[in-house]
């Protein structure tokens, strides 16, 4: 055989496809020379069959370097597909947590609702018990600070103003004072504020036009916002303000 052991163990080392392919093209040249080679061509043949297993030599390290190239990225590959399970991982935990804020944000934003309507009711009750005691006590301190004489009862009405046109008032009623006819305006508020008076003073603005007559403006509360909140009022032209611990 012209072909050296070198080769066949080089060959050996080789994708078995391609040392098939090889060892297929090694019968053939090896069927054809039989034995009429001549010693030079011989020994040139012998010169080829050694660079051409010098060839397969480095083919084959070639063919380990790229086996081991592979290895590292099917490696880099399982790390990367590792990485993506755990990101996917994560980013479900994360959007089951985001669910869980959103139905608890929910919960929370309804409970606050349910909260505001309860402490609007229970505000709306203390200021309707305010107003009460003002229509029960109010008509005995106005005759004794103003000279007012109540004429009817004091109520919560609302006037129209023009067509269709309303305007709330906490405390309305009309009274006599010194023979001549009196107009009283006023507002029950649980915390008086500047911002109150304001308020209270545009209405009495709408209802000059249908009450020219002289005007009482009473302001009713349990405790001022500030200390500055009396002057304030005075300012204004409110007549008086009456705190509920006067309704004794």
């Amino acid at each position: 055989m012209i072909f050296g052991v070198e080769l066949i163990e080089e060959l050996e080392k080789l994708d078995p496809h391609i040392r098939s392919a090889f060892l297929k093209i090694l019968k053939i040249i090896e069927k054809t020379i039989g034995e009429v080679v001549k010693r030079e061509d011989f020994l040139e043949l012998k010169k080829e069959v050694e660079l051409l297993t010098k060839s397969v030599k480095e083919l084959a390290e070639a063919q380990k370097r790229t086996e081991q190239v592979v290895g590292e990225l099917a490696e880099a590959q399982r790390q990367t597909q590792k990485e993506v399970s755990r990101l996917d991982k994560a980013l479900q935990e994360l959007a089951e947590a985001q669910k869980r804020t959103e139905e608890a944000l929910k919960k929370l934003t309804e409970d606050h609702k349910k909260t505001r309507e309860h402490l609007g009711g229970l505000s709306h009750t203390v200021g309707y018990i305010l107003e009460n005691e003002a229509y029960k006590h109010l008509p005995k301190l106005l005759m004794e600070d103003f000279g007012v004489k109540i004429a009817g009862r004091l109520l919560r009405d609302f006037i129209e103003i023009y067509d269709g046109r309303f305007e709330e008032i906490n405390i309305f009623g009309k009274g006599i004072k010194n023979g001549k006819k009196v107009v009283i305006l006023g507002e029950a508020k649980t915390q008086l504020k500047k911002s109150d008076i304001d308020s209270f003073l545009k209405k009495v603005v709408k209802l000059d036009k249908i009450y020219p007559e002289e005007k009482l403006l009473i302001l009713v509360t349990h405790q001022v916002a500030n200390p500055y909140v009396f002057k304030y009022a005075q300012q204004k032209g409110i007549t008086k303000i009456y705190l509920s611990y006067q309704f004794v």
